[in-house]
């Protein structure tokens, strides 16, 4: 129970250029964001904190053009 909370809580841990971390310049991670960084952790770091903000926008994008529903702010703001 405490690696979930710890895990929904966030990493503060991070590596990657000043200013690329959504949390420093005051943008909260949301669910989505935060799987995204889970599962770039286990697969090695392949992309940055900005790469993944990008690709979870577009996925949310590309999903309520697709169905006209909007995603729910918890999962994806």
């Amino acid at each position: 129970m405490d690696a979930l909370k710890k895990f929904a809580g966030g990493n503060s841990q991070t590596s990657g250029a000043a200013g690329t971390n959504p949390q420093q310049s005051g943008e909260k991670k949301d669910l989505g964001d935060k799987i995204a960084g889970f599962v770039n952790k286990k697969e090695g770091n392949r992309f940055s904190d900005n790469q993944l903000e990008t690709g979870t926008d577009k996925a949310r994008e590309l999903y309520e053009k697709a169905t006209g529903n909007k995603v729910d702010p918890k999962i994806s703001n």
